[in-house]
């Protein structure tokens, strides 16, 4: 159970501190990129140790691809991150509505500006640099546990930056999931790009890592 619970709260403060530079502060791309970024290093280093700090459905496939994690934690993790990401989204929408702001701007995820085959290409790329990053960083074998969550951060930060006016840069389907069911629009109708794009990106970087070395 403290696993599950380290889950939730792991991607409580990832989705609560990235969309709230979004919405609440209203911020640059370099400041989303950086909230986003170092809330994941947060969130690592204080709940990591106890669950393995995944905060994130694509980051678990992958564990489980690479025999780090198996199906039946696998799922109560990805319902954890998905009720955290949900209840850090309706603590947005809360505060949102307390500024006067529009409820229905909760820092969701949508690719107004390009077609889906683009957003779906996105979406799957940086998820796939994203985790190969994660499952090299963290191997065994040859990873640095000490440096493994700056590294993610930073990577994570950049990647979003990168992403963020083509794709919103999610790389995660639970930080998707929860504002987009309260948000509602087309970046519900989209959701489906948000949870198959960063799996298959998340299952190409398990078996790259494998390829190279990460795990035996």
């Amino acid at each position: 159970m403290q696993k599950y619970i380290a889950e939730f709260f792991g991607t409580f403060m990832f989705v609560f501190l990235g969309t709230g530079a979004v919405t609440v502060a209203a911020g640059s791309t370099l400041t989303i990129g950086l909230a986003f970024g170092l809330a994941i290093t947060v969130s690592a280093y204080a709940f990591g140790g106890i669950s393995g700090g995944h905060f994130n459905p694509a980051v678990t496939t992958a564990m489980v691809i690479n025999r780090r994690l198996d199906g039946k934690t696998a799922i109560g993790y990805v319902v954890a991150q998905v009720l955290g990401a949900t209840a850090a989204s309706l603590m947005i929408k809360i505060f949102v509505s307390g500024l006067g702001l529009a409820t229905n701007q909760l820092g969701q995820t949508d690719f107004p500006k390009i077609s889906v085959g683009l957003a779906f290409l996105t979406e799957t790329l940086i998820t796939f640099l994203f985790l190969l990053v994660i499952l090299n960083v963290t191997s065994r074998y040859h990873g640095n546990s000490d440096f493994a969550g700056v590294a993610i951060g930073v990577t994570l930060g950049f990647l979003i930056i990168v992403a963020l006016n083509l794709t919103g840069g999610s790389l995660n389907p639970a930080r998707s999931f929860g504002p987009a069911i309260f948000a509602g629009g087309s970046a519900l109708s989209h959701l489906w790009l948000y949870i198959l794009a960063p799996e298959l990106g998340a299952v190409l970087a398990a078996f790259v890592a494998r390829i190279m070395g990460s795990e035996g």
